[in-house]
């Protein structure tokens, strides 16, 4: 007699699978030595998807303080991976942000690098434990939606 998976115990064995993914990434991610902290390099991120976007609106999306988000751009300002935009002509007093050359450089760089990181354990895995992986994408696709 075959049972149905408990919703409740694969929520909690994806938590703790993710998490340790997370941590793993994370931790290469550090030895890798970007120079840029793992928010600054979440900035990064953020402005690349989202040209133009504000201080405030990363701070926000950040949950961190402004003054505290208006230091970390400037510093990667400062470092020429990020730029301001002419201001918005609606509220002259915002200018949205976009990634230097430089900064889409390093952002690529750091991309590839979690990649190649990523496809060389998940080579380790037999072909049955691939499809499975293949198997389980859509299904976390659609978890991670709204």
């Amino acid at each position: 007699m075959s049972t149905d998976p408990n919703p409740a115990q694969l929520s909690e064995d994806l938590r703790s699978a993710l998490k340790g993914l997370m941590r793993a990434m994370r931790r290469d991610a550090e030895r890798q030595d970007s120079g840029l902290s793992l928010l600054q390099t979440m900035l990064l991120h953020s402005v690349g998807e989202r040209p133009g976007i504000g201080v405030a609106e990363l701070a926000r999306m950040q949950q961190v303080r402004n003054p505290t988000m208006s230091a970390q751009v400037k510093a990667l300002e400062l470092a020429g991976l990020l730029a301001r935009a002419a201001p918005d002509p609606q509220d002259r007093r915002r200018s949205g942000l976009q990634l230097t050359p430089e900064g889409q450089a390093r952002l690529d760089q750091m991309h590839a690098q979690r990649m190649d990181w990523l496809s060389q354990r998940v080579a380790r895995l037999s072909p049955e434990q691939l499809r499975q992986l293949a198997a389980a994408i859509e299904p976390l696709t659609l978890i991670a939606q709204p």
